[in-house]
């Protein structure tokens, strides 16, 4: 009993440490928000437009808002000028929690209602149509107000009272009157729909009846609201505990946390096979992702059936996956549905590639690709990629566009020196700027950016919609479509086209040696061939070797660049007294030769990696 006290005053005097502190305090939540637009006398949540948005739990009503129309701007680029303001899917405004007077925040909403966060869904709604529906004065209370019950002598001052249910079959008396009078000969309003009973009526229930039935009926109603759907689009939750809890900003975060959090539901215990001939590495490619079988939650075990001899499976240290990977993403730049110039490609639509399902299937090949150890594609246009992660901007410029005739025009307009000729370039252009709906008048000369603008704009990212929608559904595998979107700035770079390119420099430190004991003959030897193996990466950077510094990757690695999941395990240097390289892709091994001088070094080096037939094992 002593020993437990002990250890429970030991537990309580631990502490979760600074940097956990500040995970916890900057802990982002998902939400859903929509948008709702009047239909009838009713405002009613449009179909299809409800996105997630990451966000702060303990966040206010007036930044919510904010947040919520810069995220639906993002994505439709209709939505009217405002001012909107945040809804209750009840159609009351958003500024007190239910029920409270205290100023709302997402934490105590939560709190409240009792749902997870990712069920959450609030909308957004332009003012005007807001206020003329007069909705918000109803919802704000949580007594019952979808039957009301008032004297003849007090609907006058009751006006603007509406009821949800209206009967569908209602009895007519026979000789109704144009205009009926109240016993003191005033015009009675009662409006459709509202049960009107005299004053004497009032008292002939037993006192408490009206608020028996009242308590009776809002205990009904509080009972079946939460299994009535506000919403017609049902929100797909997603998994928000297998992303970091922390901001975008977070400095503690790394690219390598997030993707070590994306491969946490991979099962290492089950594989999915891929049999892959490097002469067609797409067809196998497709055979292993639509077999019945396959999980993206799956290990991968890729067996290349043209190696000769034995083959190799890779599944262990990933050697045969990595290098399978790299290839695809290869195979995958040079696709029919791909269009641009190279390193800024974008998606195009191709009917061939709608029918096979090639933009779903290369959607999830890139997040498998990268949440399994391999490469980013790395030939995307950052505006795609952008758009991809739900940011605002859009940069683009005539350069994307591959189709010479458009392009001229383009240029024509972008050229124009008067406004008569910025005129006179749209119109002969106006049947290229319909199709995009961006022929305009324009009456000063700083239109013309614009149209280009927009014609880019609908060029890249609106004519291709549907596309890249099925695009978006693969890229969501392994949930990373939602990490990009929450990380952008750390996962953006894994996808488009980066100038940054291995150096001699890097894989020297990359390298770790194996060395002989010091003072041993072997280890002058080794430290004589490292000197030969520094020089030899200085002359393939150069160009003044037969490989690449890329080639010379890929045969010890499997990759030709480093991945975005880090390489595991670490890549080592052994030695070797055999006249050509070796390597073993599974464990990043380079099996260098001790050879007595630089020249021959140089030439077994190429020649072994230029044609070693498998995995680097000549």
């Amino acid at each position: 009993m002593e020993y437990r006290n002990i250890k429970s005053k030991e537990r309580q005097s631990f502490s979760c440490g600074p940097k956990r502190r500040l995970r916890q305090e900057k802990r982002q939540v998902q939400i859903n928000v929509g948008l709702m637009v009047p239909h009838g006398c009713d405002l009613k949540p449009v179909r299809g437009r409800t996105l997630p948005l990451f966000t702060d739990p303990e966040i206010a009503a007036p930044e919510l808002l904010k947040l919520a129309v810069q995220k639906m701007r993002v994505f439709y680029k209709d939505m009217d000028e405002g001012p909107y303001v945040l809804l209750y899917p009840d159609c009351s405004e958003v500024v007190h929690v239910p029920g409270t007077e205290r100023p709302f925040t997402l934490a105590e909403y939560k709190k409240e209602i009792g749902k997870t966060y990712c069920r959450i869904s609030l909308f957004i709604c332009i003012e005007k149509h807001f206020r003329e529906d007069d909705v918000g004065s109803e919802s704000d209370s949580d007594s019952d107000s979808e039957i009301v019950i008032t004297t003849r002598s007090r609907a006058e001052f009751s006006q603007a009272d509406t009821v949800v249910f209206k009967p569908q079959n209602q009895s007519t008396p026979k000789n109704k009157p144009k205009d009926e009078v109240d016993e003191s000969g005033n015009p009675s309003t009662t409006n459709p729909g509202q049960i009107a009973i005299s004053d004497s009526e009032d008292n002939l229930d037993p006192p408490g009846c009206s608020l028996a039935k009242s308590t009776c009926y809002s205990r009904y109603t509080d009972l079946y609201a939460p299994c009535v759907e506000e919403e017609e689009d049902e929100p797909v939750p997603v998994n928000v505990e297998s992303i970091p809890d922390t901001t975008m900003e977070n400095a503690d975060l790394t690219l390598l946390d997030i993707i070590a959090n994306l491969s946490h539901p991979i099962d290492r215990g089950r594989v999915s096979r891929f049999n892959i001939s490097r002469s067609n590495v797409w067809d196998g490619a497709i055979r292993g992702f639509k077999r019945a079988t396959y999980s993206e939650t799956c290990d991968m075990l890729v067996k290349f059936t043209d190696d000769t001899g034995a083959f190799e499976d890779g599944i262990d240290a990933g050697g045969p996956r990595r290098e399978f990977l790299t290839l695809l993403m290869n195979q995958l730049r040079d696709r029919p549905i791909f269009d641009g110039p190279p390193g800024r490609r974008f998606l195009v639509y191709n009917a061939n590639a709608v029918r096979e399902d090639e933009y779903y299937l290369a959607g999830k090949m890139i997040a498998v690709s990268v949440v399994h150890g391999g490469p980013g594609p790395h030939f995307l246009s950052e505006d795609f990629v952008r758009y991809l992660a739900a940011q605002s901007s859009f940069k683009a410029t005539i350069d994307l566009v591959t189709d010479e005739e458009i392009g001229k025009a383009l240029r024509e307009i972008e050229s124009a020196a008067s406004v008569e000729a910025l005129q006179e370039c749209t119109l002969r252009h106006s049947t290229m700027l319909q199709t995009a709906g961006c022929l305009r008048h324009t009456s000063t000369l700083e239109g013309k950016r614009t149209i280009v603008s927009d014609y880019l704009r609908w060029y890249i990212l609106d004519r291709n919609s549907s596309v890249i929608g099925r695009f978006k559904e693969g890229l969501s595998a392994l949930n990373f479509l939602t990490a990009l979107q929450q990380y952008p700035t750390l996962l953006a770079p894994v996808l488009f086209h980066s100038e940054e390119k291995l150096t001699a420099l890097k894989l020297e430190r990359l390298f770790k040696p194996d060395l002989s004991p010091s003072g041993s003959n072997r280890r002058l030897r080794e430290g004589q061939t490292l000197g030969y193996w520094a020089d030899y990466l200085l002359d393939c950077e150069e160009g003044q070797a037969a490989v690449r510094v890329e080639d010379l990757f890929m045969f010890v690695t499997g990759l030709t660049s480093l991945p975005p999941s880090g390489l595991e395990p670490v890549p080592k240097i052994e030695f070797l007294d055999l006249p050509f390289p070796m390597a073993n892709t599974c464990t990043n091994t380079l099996k260098l030769p001790l050879l007595d001088s630089y020249n021959v070094f140089k030439s077994r080096m190429d020649y072994g990696i230029q044609n070693s037939p498998g995995f680097g094992c000549l």
